[in-house]
């Protein structure tokens, strides 16, 4: 029977936000066990260096301390190095880290020992005493120096610094080079950045003696994930291991991986018999948690005399850092990303991964697709000005249509599947960003604005992001004896509303209200497996599951009813907790009622048909990702004397299949463009030729204010995926995707009077003062009049 939609596609107030609102959220530094101690970590202050040795007895001997642990002093099974997680069989050397370090530090901020003390106080005065005898090496600090012959590699025993070589094509690149009217060039540069949730991370581990169970709660987004490590690293018993991620403030990527600090926290708690807890600082935050980029872009295209694609050819290089948390996805993603919403029928890459004595990489919101966009959408700019065409223009000519879906590009995507796109508009998308930006008479803005002497200039950034990655994530819903209903996930929200999502999705299929459903994410004692909330694919993975799930346990109630009321199950209803038959008033059956029957009674059986219990468990496995989209266009005000940028304004149409709360799509949009912001013109992780890093506060790493971020004006453009019963794609990453390259290319053309070119993020104001003076733009009085 299909159930008309009430809640899905309705702007609802998310469930999640009073709680928070009023200070009463639960996150990881919030629990105090009794006996709790807390521990801080000794970290290298050196990129690369040997360990000759460590001595702990000063730390030890410290009032209130409680241990001091190094790497011998885990459990075996704890002193190999981390397990590959993403293992590829391009990968050279899978060198990954060991859960404290043994003998040789390969990044500043790596770890060394543990220092357990009554107090976090204690701890970080007691790490400070312990001795490290350091023998430094030579480190590798850049990403082209890395590669070079000779080079220092980042680590001692590796001959060179190369991770992996990668080529991939489809059709035939060099053929159409060839054939082309007109071949465009430009080297591009991302830089590294950090992913700053406003909560850092967390551990804090409890083991009972008495039952022997080890309870978990730490600040990711992978549940799943971390409980695996933990049984391999700790060898223990899965049954007597429960991990929990609580409230969570922010993730964006980074947390969705394991970090060594887990394994030894826990260990530590296993071995102290007492709870232990970690809270990451700031600075640790910089130093060690993983961040994302540096790459370097050599970009060739190819177009026939009408402006239309005939071949790309990219040559990437792409730093990962000292080890591989994640192996290569992250680059992977990066270069598949390239062709983006646009017709390229011929594509060659040549991807190197490199090692570098720097912090290592993983995904971070957009997981390297705002770098393949980059380069895409930047070489389709120096293509349309060199060809004398609009940026719309040389866009709207090499568009895939949407009489050309479902669209196979030519890649094999990071999930072992062909890059196939399900479903979209991708003309119609553009088309309503230009129109939300008032794009077409935006030259006359310009002009009206340089005759007062002010620079503004436009930009265009267009993606398309595989989401709703496999392989699976589960769900139970439940009808309790008491009439409410709970939903259980391994799903692992970090600001993401999934609990209003979920609620919105069941409350369709069981007629009640939102009021009526409880929700218990990301604790793996609630269902048996799952995997975490990254990459854009819960509401894909775990939205289905619930749908599902509602649907059969919803023919439960129903089946049910009819046998206890004697009635067809076509003839009953459910509403407001109740099944009751259409048209005859009091006749009816309530929830809780019916969930008590379906429990039992001892010695007696159910109806012919009747199955026990009102649950229902599923576990929805893609087929393959989903592929949503957008344009964004990105409007700004250079002052070329300080060269402060200004986005003034920001608009974006977006397409991310059916959206079951466009409230919640408006928001991840909405925070997805301030991230964006803050990577094209704000944060950079900086390290110096010593690979120590230069920007470890606020201070130095800036990152975005209200008053940098505009209201963005945006629109939902809706095409159903035909590869789930939703009909969802994911929504939590293009806000960020092309904002880069559209601010980019607007503040380009904002300064096209002056002849500059962009080729980097992010862009600061010196380096906008300084492009300019190299292009003679000042005169020693100020700007060129013939140029204002």
């Amino acid at each position: 029977m299909s159930t008309p939609s009430k809640f899905v596609g309705a702007r609802v107030q998310r469930m999640e936000d009073p709680a928070l609102l009023r200070g009463q959220g639960r996150f990881v530094d919030d629990f105090h066990l009794p006996g709790m101690l807390e521990a801080a970590f000794v970290r290298s202050p050196h990129a690369h260096a040997r360990v000759k040795s460590i001595d702990v007895s000063a730390a030890l001997a410290v009032p209130g301390v409680r241990a001091v642990f190094t790497l011998q002093d885990l459990p075996l099974s704890a002193q190999a190095r981390l397990p590959l997680l993403v293992p590829n069989p391009a990968i050279r050397e899978a060198r990954t880290q060991y859960c404290l370090a043994k003998d040789e530090v390969c990044f500043v901020g790596e770890s060394l020992a543990i220092v357990v003390a009554d107090s976090r106080y204690l701890a970080e005065d007691a790490a400070a005493m312990v001795e490290v005898d350091y023998e430094p090496l030579p480190a590798a600090a850049g990403l082209s120096a890395a590669l070079a012959a000779g080079a220092p590699t980042a680590h001692a025993d590796l001959r060179d610094n190369l991770v992996a070589l990668v080529k991939m094509s489809y059709g035939k690149p060099d053929e159409a080079f060839g054939q082309a009217k007109t071949i465009v060039r430009e080297t591009f540069t991302q830089h590294r950045g950090c992913a700053h949730p406003m909560e850092t991370r967390g551990v804090l581990a409890s083991f009972d003696s008495a039952t022997e169970q080890l309870t978990v709660w730490s600040s990711g987004q992978s549940p799943f994930l971390e409980k695996k490590c933990l049984v391999d690293l700790l060898a223990w018993d899965p049954e007597r291991l429960r991990v929990i991620n609580p409230d969570v403030g922010g993730g964006f990527g980074p947390k969705g991986i394991f970090y060594v600090e887990e394994a030894v926290v826990s260990a530590a708690a296993v071995k102290l018999k007492r709870p232990v807890k970690w809270i990451e600082d700031r600075r640790e935050h910089f130093l060690a948690t993983t961040q994302e980029r540096d790459q370097i872009w050599e970009t060739e295209l190819a177009l026939d005399a009408n402006a239309k694609i005939l071949g790309l050819r990219i040559a990437m290089s792409h730093d990962n850092g000292a080890y591989l948390p994640w192996g290569i996805i992250l680059p992977w993603i990066a270069v598949t990303t390239t062709p983006g919403p646009y017709v390229v029928p011929n594509i060659g890459i040549d991807l190197k991964v490199v090692f570098t004595n720097k912090v290592p990489t993983t995904p971070l919101r957009g997981a390297g697709r705002p770098q393949g966009v980059f380069a895409m959408e930047r070489i389709l700019d120096k293509a349309a000005a060199e060809l004398g065409i609009g940026q719309d223009e040389i866009r709207r000519r090499n568009l895939v249509q949407p009489e050309q879906m479902p669209y196979e590009v030519g890649f094999i995507y990071r999930d072992g599947k062909p890059v196939i796109y399900d479903s979209g508009d991708y003309p119609a998308c553009q088309a309503k960003a230009l129109e939300l930006a008032d794009y077409a008479v935006f030259p006359e803005r310009q002009a009206a604005a340089l005759k007062q002497g002010r620079y503004l200039g436009i930009g265009i950034g267009s993606y398309v992001e595989g989401t709703g990655l496999g392989p699976f994530e589960g769900a139970t819903v439940r009808v309790q004896q008491n009439g409410r209903v709970t939903i259980l996930t391994g799903a692992a929200p970090h600001g993401q509303g999934h609990k209003t999502t979920f609620a919105q999705i069941c409350a369709d299929h069981l007629g009640v209200g939102l009021d009526q459903i409880d929700v218990i994410t990301a604790d793996t004692n609630a269902i048996a497996m799952g995997v975490g909330t990254f990459a854009s694919r819960i509401t894909v993975n775990a939205g289905n599951s619930v749908h599902v799930a509602a649907q059969t346990v919803r023919q439960k109630l129903l089946k049910l009813a009819g046998a206890l009321m004697e009635t067809s199950e076509d003839d009953l209803e459910l509403a407001e907790g109740r099944v009751a038959v259409k048209g005859v008033p009091g006749m009816h059956k309530t929830f809780a009622e019916l969930a008590r029957t379906a429990q039992g009674m001892p010695g007696f059986s159910f109806p012919e048909g009747v199955t026990c219990g009102l649950e229902h468990t599923e576990y929805f496995s893609p087929v393959r990702s989903t592929y949503c989209n957008g344009t964004h266009v990105a409007e700004v005000e250079v002052d070329i004397h300080t060269g402060y940028v200004k986005v003034l304004r920001y608009s974006v149409a977006h397409d991310s299949g059916r959206l079951v709360n466009p409230l919640i799509v408006d928001g991840q949009i909405q925070g997805g463009v301030a991230h964006g912001i803050g990577n094209a013109l704000l944060e950079w992780m900086g390290y110096d030729e010593n690979a120590q890093p230069v920007t470890t506060n606020f201070g130095e790493y800036l990152m975005p204010m209200a008053t940098d971020v505009p209201r963005v004006e945006m629109a939902h453009l809706e095409s159903p995926s035909p590869l789930n019963p939703l009909g969802v794609k994911g929504a939590g990453e293009g806000g960020t995707i092309p904002a880069a390259a559209a601010i980019t290319a607007a503040i380009e053309n904002a300064l096209s009077p002056f002849g500059v070119k962009l080729t980097q993020t992010p862009v600061f104001p010196q380096r906008i003062v300084q492009l300019l003076q190299a292009s003679g733009a000042y005169a020693k009085d100020g700007p060129r009049r013939e140029a204002v």
